[in-house]
């Protein structure tokens, strides 16, 4: 028996045979759905945001539009052919290829959470709210939601790691296979106990980083925003966007690390190469080398960490000018 896990047969990433619908869009709705119920528990329980159903049914309208057209843009642009799909707009929503439908395949989570902010801006700026105030109700629940759509990157049998030869590795049916000729591929089917002969193309295990995104990225950063920071928030009357500032940061700081065990994209590979191995994407090197995605993550922090300096010097500011108006009045 090989020391690695083979992805469960029993596992189709259809819903019905008949319809080519995916487990993936149904994760997709329960994740929007369980957001949603987080959103209005916090309405009805902390009282931090006056917002009726209706206006909160409007709210996630605009935010999950925004979220498709942000995350659809984004990886048509940034990770697919940019020049065919800047001449070629239309392309990017249409559905059919080849006289088959392929939905829409290519969806970016940095693109997802850009458009979701602007939908939510577009959506304050029409009913005259602060964005950061609504942005931090959503964003506390937002997290567990965004497990089940790990959860479908792993029934669709995507996104999955690098090559590894740890017991935790898992092989995916459809993965990219390798040539037994190249010596690290017989390495690692010799340390898995996998036979082969010179010149078979092998499936090898890899990591199955959408399980661990579904439990850092969701369930890990779900419980300290929504159980530690949120309360905290309430307690102490923090500045609105401190939610969101924590969110990125721990976002962008989770993804950033689970990356080195993620492939990149093969035709992009790593867009900074300062370690060695850098020709080989399938397997772990250095972690000089690094993704687009990763680039993405470090800004994520980046922004975060400004946010948060930001509201809480704004804060400060009001502090000191409010105890200046006291002093001012009881000297008068």
């Amino acid at each position: 028996m090989g020391l690695y896990l083979n992805f469960p047969t029993w596992i189709d990433p259809y819903i019905f045979s008949f319809l080519p619908i995916r487990w993936y869009a149904l994760m997709y709705i329960i994740a929007f759905f369980i957001t949603y119920l987080l959103f209005r528990y916090q309405v009805k329980h902390d009282g931090v945001l006056k917002i009726s159903s209706d206006e909160s049914e409007s709210l996630f309208f605009y935010a999950i539009v925004g979220l498709v057209i942000g995350a659809r843009v984004f990886s048509c642009l940034f990770y697919s052919d940019t020049t065919y799909y800047l001449t070629h707009p239309w392309m990017m929503f249409w559905p059919f290829r080849n006289g088959h439908f392929v939905g829409l395949p290519g969806m970016s989570y940095h693109g997802g959470a850009l458009g979701c902010f602007i939908g939510g801006l577009i959506y304050s700026h029409r009913k005259k709210r602060n964005i950061l105030e609504i942005t931090d109700v959503i964003i506390a629940g937002l997290p567990l939601g965004y497990t089940f759509g790990r959860l479908g990157n792993f029934i669709n049998g995507e996104l999955y790691g690098r090559v590894t030869s740890s017991a935790i590795g898992m092989v995916f049916p459809d993965a990219e296979r390798f040539s037994t000729s190249y010596e690290w591929v017989r390495e690692i089917a010799d340390k898995c106990s996998i036979t082969y002969a010179y010149g078979d193309y092998l499936n090898l295990p890899r990591f199955p980083t959408q399980l661990f995104e579904a439990f850092f990225e969701g369930i890990v950063i779900f419980l300290i925003l929504f159980f530690i920071i949120r309360p905290l928030k309430i307690k102490k009357n923090l500045r609105h966007g401190t939610i969101f500032s924590v969110y990125l940061i721990l976002y962008g700081l989770f993804r950033f690390l689970i990356e080195y065990l993620r492939e990149p994209d093969s035709n992009i590979g790593y867009v900074i190469k300062l370690g060695k191995g850098s020709d080989n994407i399938a397997v772990f090197s250095s972690l000089l080398n690094i993704s687009k995605g990763q680039v993405f993550c470090a800004l994520m922090v980046l922004i975060g960490v400004v946010l948060l300096v930001l509201i809480n010097k704004r804060s400060a500011d009001n502090e000191y000018r409010e105890k200046a108006g006291s002093a001012k009045k009881k000297t008068k």
